[in-house]
């Protein structure tokens, strides 16, 4: 018998604020981008997904074989599993088309059970539309999955000396809260509908996986009921990639979360971290004043008495948000101008403001996840200036 450990009942929002840390200031100069990982023609992590992934077809299963060797190979201390489903789709004249969802986990190497460890979901979907035929869907959603892979690698390392650090200083116990944490990677398949979107035909894949998990029970000496309990916080990255995105926050009881987010934002921005920027020294020039900061994530200090349109955009978090699950849903409002046409791929992306969000989705998440102190710091990016091109660059 275990001892049950009651501080993992404590209300979500509590826990994650006693656990949240900063970074400091070397810490975020020090995080890596993705660099030619993310160029779209021969980049490791994003040109693989620029294809068309319609579920069931060969570009799907190639997609499929990217994201879940990244792990295997590149990343063998997280777990990988495959959720399958199948249903009938409007346009599948009766035949059951498959549906894969691909999800990474990384846990405490101490960890008893799965039952025993509340997890950072982050999560894109990997799918493309039917329609157009050819349609990409860079910003939807192949820019996202990459992004988080490049998390994943990021964090990877760092959660590996933390969990070390706590071993040998004998801070694992059954009371602690960090000892119980751990993060998942959640590309889900079929988001797009086939023919038009109603609670039938779109979210196959997130619909399958919110029922199997509510449906999944842990024994009784567990401190979560079941895998969608262990979730504190479902951070969705959909429709990512354009120019000057805009974010609103859209549910009260995570924009705590997302005034987390869009401080560190903030302190990316004052770091010369975010290419996108105006102030970025690649694009502000000598001498000349500062320029305004176009925040991503805007409305930081927005009140109760706003309006708050939380389930308004139908998204993979609507199944498990109807479960009970807590959803930091970053979409951007309005869509992107190339929403749902050919013009959604590798080349209408603006790489600067992929690649900034890929740095503030691992900012957020290691500081979540408490990793200050274990990171590098000592290989923070330094700012030279380029004489020849009259600019300076990182």
């Amino acid at each position: 018998m275990k001892l049950f450990n009651a501080a993992l009942l404590l209300p979500a929002v509590i826990r994650e604020t006693l656990a949240y840390t900063a970074l400091s200031d070397s810490t975020l100069r020090s995080l890596p981008g993705p660099g030619d990982n993310f160029d779209i023609n021969n980049g490791a992590l994003l040109s693989p997904i620029l294809i068309p992934r319609v579920p069931g077809t060969e570009g799907s299963l190639a997609v499929q074989k990217h994201l879940t060797e990244f792990f295997s190979q590149k990343l063998p201390k997280w777990k990988v599993t495959l959720q399958n489903s199948t249903s009938v789709t409007p346009t599948s004249n009766g035949k059951e088309v498959p549906f894969a969802n691909i999800i990474a986990t990384r846990d405490p190497p101490w960890a008893h059970g799965d039952g025993d460890v509340s997890r950072l979901a982050l999560v894109a979907h990997y799918d493309s539309k039917l329609t157009p035929n050819g349609f990409i869907g860079a910003t939807d959603s192949a820019a996202p999955c990459a992004m988080l892979l490049h998390a994943a690698r990021t964090l990877d390392e760092a959660l590996t000396k933390k969990w070390e650090s706590m071993d040998a200083q004998g801070d694992v116990d059954d009371d602690g809260l960090e000892g119980h944490r751990g993060i998942q990677i959640l590309l889900l398949d079929g988001e797009e509908a086939f023919r038009t979107w109603t609670h039938d035909d779109s979210l196959y894949g997130a619909r399958s996986l919110a029922e199997e998990w509510e449906a999944s029970s842990y024994s009784a000496w567990s401190a979560y009921h079941s895998p969608l309990s262990t979730i504190e916080l479902f951070v969705l990255l959909d429709l990512l990639g354009e120019e000057n995105p805009k974010i609103p926050s859209y549910f009260k009881t995570t924009h705590w979360a997302y005034q987390k987010m869009a401080e560190a934002e903030k302190r990316l921005r004052e770091q010369k971290m975010f290419k996108s920027s105006p102030n970025h020294p690649s694009k502000l020039k000598e001498g000349e004043a500062p320029k305004g900061e176009p925040m991503f994530l805007h409305e930081g200090g927005k009140k109760d008495t706003d309006r708050w349109a939380g389930g308004f955009v139908e998204d993979d978090h609507l199944p498990f948000m109807a479960r009970g699950v807590e959803i930091l849903h970053l979409i951007t409002s309005p869509f992107p101008r190339t929403w749902h046409t050919m013009d959604d791929d590798g080349e209408h992306l603006h790489m600067d403001t992929v690649e900034d969000w890929a740095m503030l989705t691992v900012a957020f998440a290691a500081e979540w996840m408490d990793l200050e102190g274990f990171f590098d710091a000592g290989k923070a990016q330094p700012v030279k200036r380029n004489i020849d091109e009259g600019k300076t660059e990182l």
